[in-house]
């Protein structure tokens, strides 16, 4: 698999709301499973916290029967302006890089029949809704003095045991950033010191101490269309049904850098580009159940989404040398490589959700609202591709790696005429069985909101903080001093939700 030998050199740039970094196609998988709550500006502001809610155009994503509790048809939309912050740790040094972003995280159409001719039904509503599920808009730089490697280490550690013949058309290390940096000089063949030595063993003119710097950015979404039903059973019980139309994009640029004081080597440049695209479905079916007007329970099943993605990825790399001698007669000085454009197309299936929920009513003064959510994330399964190449072993390491997590959500409300103020708390758990460099990768989030209501149209203000830890390895070396770096994502979200009723 020549594109994962090359990702794994420093891994794919993922960014969701608590991770950065990730490796290979085994935490791509986690990347688009793990996905935070979302919802309109009312929900935001609560946590989250929705499945035993409804009158919302949010239901048709979270628990369709919420749909049931229209009373009208109604249009929703609601613009957000997101800020990220990351800060890192790499070596000792400190180093902050943030970005905003404008963007739609969702919209809305609910259509309200109260006119059912079928017994015990009052009515029901259809819903087309567009939520963006998943938002990898960050950026992350980090940079320090590396005193004991260089990423030239990981190039001969990756070349040791196979002659140059790999770096040929079909050989293994064809199209990596271990091939660019034997095509730039970095590293060589020991029989170019001796014609005695292995053929199989490489070295390096380079032995200085680095400075060593990256900068990642990422863009994208994971974005989902919903077209469900919700009915309204004698008031008592409330049913969903929804088709989820789904999408994935998303896109990675990496510049590696290191630079070098009294070596032949002035400085060498990285640059990896990563792009995933596709389509995927699911359904989501779901209850709500209110034995007393002061309470409500709900609960939904989320189907695996099904995708089928298509992945595009490219380097290149740039070395400037001080009119070096490599060989006798053979001058070097600034020398490039690149790869070709690697294509890639294959399933991936991520986890069922199981949501459990309540709500319980205090009079017409507010109320407040929980929800508990059971996935596991070791059950999302990449198919085969189809050029043939196999994700067996991929599908292994997922499962030992990721465990069945609960998530919970807690938010309330509080009513003042036609006033809303509110108020949530989210907490996603750590997906992984052992924690990662002592690292815990949970995610906490805190919100609050406030709304304005009348009978032709409101308007919902939220304001979401999440954060959470994570650490990032940019190349792996046989020595337990191999770079880490680790950070602090927090974003802060700010969402309007403008509905009209009608």
């Amino acid at each position: 698999m020549k594109i994962l030998k090359g990702l794994l050199l420093s891994g794919i740039v993922m960014f969701s709301a608590e991770q950065i970094c990730a490796q290979s196609f085994t935490e791509t998988a986690l990347l688009f499973s793990r996905t935070p709550p979302v919802g309109s500006a009312r929900i935001q502001g609560m946590g989250g916290a929705q499945v035993a809610l409804g009158a919302d155009y949010s239901s048709a994503y979270s628990n369709p029967a919420g749909l049931g509790m229209y009373n009208r048809s109604e249009f929703a939309f609601t613009p957000g302006l997101s800020f990220s912050n990351v800060s890192a740790d790499y070596l000792g040094q400190n180093t902050n890089d943030s970005k905003s972003t404008f963007s739609l995280p969702g919209l809305g159409m609910a259509f309200h029949n109260a006119d059912s001719k079928l017994k015990g039904i009052l009515g029901g509503t259809f819903s087309i809704s567009y939520t963006r599920i998943n938002d990898f808009n960050r950026n992350l730089t980090y940079a320090g003095t590396n005193k004991d490697n260089s990423i030239i280490d990981y190039f001969i550690q990756d070349a040791t045991g196979g002659t140059p013949v790999q770096f040929k058309s079909g050989g293994e290390l064809f199209n990596t950033p271990t091939e660019l940096a034997y095509n730039n000089y970095l590293i060589g063949e020991s029989t170019i010191l001796d014609p005695g030595n292995s053929k199989t063993e490489y070295f390096t003119d380079v032995t200085g101490i680095p400075s060593q710097r990256e900068e990642i950015e990422t863009e994208g979404a994971q974005n989902q269309w919903n077209f469900s039903y919700g009915a309204n059973i004698a008031d008592k019980v409330f049913l969903g049904l929804g088709v989820g139309v789904a999408s994935i994009r998303y896109k990675s640029k990496k510049m590696y850098t290191e630079e070098f004081v009294n070596e032949p080597l002035s400085d060498l440049l990285l640059e990896e580009t990563l792009e995933i695209r596709g389509p995927g479905i699911n359904a989501t079916l779901g209850a709500i159940f209110r034995p007393v007007d002061f309470i409500q329970f709900g609960v939904s099943v989320a189907t695996p989404t099904a995708y089928g993605l298509t992945d595009s990825y490219s380097a290149t790399m740039n070395t400037s040398w001080k009119n070096f001698e490599y060989l006798p007669g053979e001058f070097i000085n600034n020398e490039s490589a690149k790869t070709d454009i690697i294509n890639s197309e294959y399933t991936l299936k991520t986890p069922w959700r199981f949501n459990t929920g309540a709500t319980l009513f205090i009079q017409k003064h507010g109320f407040v609202t929980a929800d508990i959510e059971s996935i596991n994330y070791g059950n999302a399964k990449y198919g085969d591709s189809y050029d043939g190449i196999s994700y067996e072993n991929d599908n292994e390491k997922i499962k030992s790696l990721y465990q069945s997590v609960i998530n919970f959500r807690l938010g309330g409300e509080f009513r003042l005429n036609q006033f809303r103020f509110r108020s949530g708390y989210g907490f996603m758990s750590e997906p992984f069985k052992n924690e990662q460099n002592s690292v815990a990768r949970v995610v906490q989030s805190i919100s609050g909101g406030a709304g304005y209501r009348t009978e032709k149209f409101y308007i919902d203000l939220a304001v979401v903080h999440r954060y959470g830890d994570n650490s990032y390895r940019p190349y792996s070396v046989n020595s337990p001093t191999s770079p880490l770096v680790t950070y602090r994502q927090s974003n802060t979200n700010l969402l309007v939700t403008l509905g009209f009723p009608f």
